[in-house]
């Protein structure tokens, strides 16, 4: 008999919180159920294996992830927003690690479109608008933001960082004021192909 209460909502949170004690990749169906104190085989009838737990683990934490940044961001624009787009997502990290991991979960492209991925990316958007950035750069500068963000993260979190003298606050907030200014001065590409000057020099205006 399935215990009264379970539902795919709360195994999806019971999971979220687990992975913040014993890692995102330690969670299974039969670890969920020790800590219902139920048998594996009453979770089937709410989840459909371990992928599929991961997968509701992963929508909740980007969900809730989506909420954090939302709010963190709200009423700000230009460097101010930057700065707290990114420290949302690094204080979610610190607080959240499984969580944080689970954010990070290969989703399928269906799944991925109904999710609260979409919201991510929609916020960092608005960022990067009040920057002027237009397509194609907008989508080359979400992934460089992505990438900075999520490698300094991870490598903050595996003590990479750990046996330097500088204070990874400092490092982080340079960080932000270069990329700060990296797209306040971020241009459009130039013609790969521009030919030089006939004469050999630099062009000149005027």
């Amino acid at each position: 008999m399935v215990r009264v209460g379970l539902t795919p909502e709360r195994l999806a949170r019971a999971g979220a919180e687990l992975a913040d004690e014993v890692g995102f990749d330690q969670v299974t169906v039969s670890a969920l159920a020790r800590r219902f104190g139920v048998k594996v085989a009453s979770l089937y009838s709410h989840v459909r294996g371990s992928h599929d737990l991961k997968t509701r683990i992963a929508l909740f934490a980007l969900e809730e992830l989506a909420d954090r940044v939302a709010d963190a961001v709200a009423g700000r624009a230009g460097k101010d927003a930057l700065a707290a787009f990114a420290a949302a997502y690094r204080d979610y990290a610190r607080e959240h690690p499984g969580r944080y991991d689970a954010a990070r979960f290969r989703l399928d492209p269906e799944t991925a479109a109904a999710g609260a991925g979409v919201r991510h990316a929609q916020m960092t958007r608005a960022i990067l608008r009040a920057y002027d950035i237009d397509e194609p750069d907008q989508t080359h500068a979400v992934r460089m933001l992505g990438g900075v963000f999520h490698g300094f993260i991870s490598l903050e979190r595996a003590g990479g960082f750990a046996h330097t003298p500088v204070d990874t606050q400092e490092s982080w907030a340079w960080m932000v004021d270069s990329l700060d200014v990296l797209l306040r001065n971020r241009t459009a590409h130039p013609p790969s192909d521009e030919a030089p000057p006939a004469s050999g020099r630099p062009a000149t205006s005027g």
